[in-house]
């Protein structure tokens, strides 16, 4: 019987003993020369060390008339706002039917475009609510968009070899660090999710 057929009873007991790996390469790969002529046509100014593109925000960030969202006892899996599309992401269709791919399937909620200078370092750091293992959380998925030579993404202390147009599940919550030694700028396109039946199931059968 295929993953995707098992009961939600048999998952929840599946989930108890399934160790997830600490990076994942998931089954889709995406068009590189697409998704990089879209970030280009963004006509982005000039940055120093590292900078964000909103793709998918919280609601009241993308139009400003909407009221703030009420205080939450907890932020970590993305139910205490509304999400929008932002301008950005709305005038660049193939990223958005990416994002359109996984909303058909889960709860999108954060999206950006992460930019990092040539010889810059993230240095190493936690996200401690970003795995699967934590009861409530979003999981951040990673598609490198240009990710040429000299760019390094280390997740305890082991390089995760990502290429440009593949998606990769990470345990964010353990330690991890950027180096970019490239000449030109880094950028990955990232989609935080919320983890449901078909997303576990899909993680699941990826690193089997």
């Amino acid at each position: 019987m295929g993953l995707l057929n098992l009961s939600k009873q048999e998952i929840n007991t599946m989930e108890t003993t399934i160790k997830y790996a600490d990076r994942i390469k998931l089954p889709f790969h995406y068009n590189v020369d697409k998704m990089l002529k879209e970030f280009e046509a963004l006509k982005l100014d000039g940055f120093e060390y590292y900078n964000v593109i909103p793709l998918r925000s919280p609601a009241h960030l993308v139009d400003t008339k909407l009221p703030f969202p009420p205080p939450a006892e907890d932020y970590a899996d993305g139910s205490w706002c509304d999400w929008l599309n932002t301008v950005e992401l709305e005038k660049s269709p193939y990223l958005k039917s990416i994002i359109e791919s996984f909303q058909n399937n889960t709860t999108v909620t954060l999206v950006r475009l992460l930019r990092l200078a040539p010889n810059s370092i993230v240095k190493e750091h936690r996200d401690v609510t970003l795995g699967l293992e934590v009861e409530k959380s979003v999981i951040r998925l990673t598609i490198p968009i240009l990710n040429k030579e000299h760019i390094e993404f280390y997740l305890n202390d082991a390089l995760v070899d990502m290429k440009p147009g593949e998606c990769w599940y990470m345990r964010l919550t353990d330690p991890h660090k950027v180096i970019n030694n490239g000449s030109t700028e880094r950028v990955n396109l990232t989609i935080d999710i919320i983890p449901n039946d078909w997303v576990r199931n899909m993680i699941t059968k990826s690193q089997n």
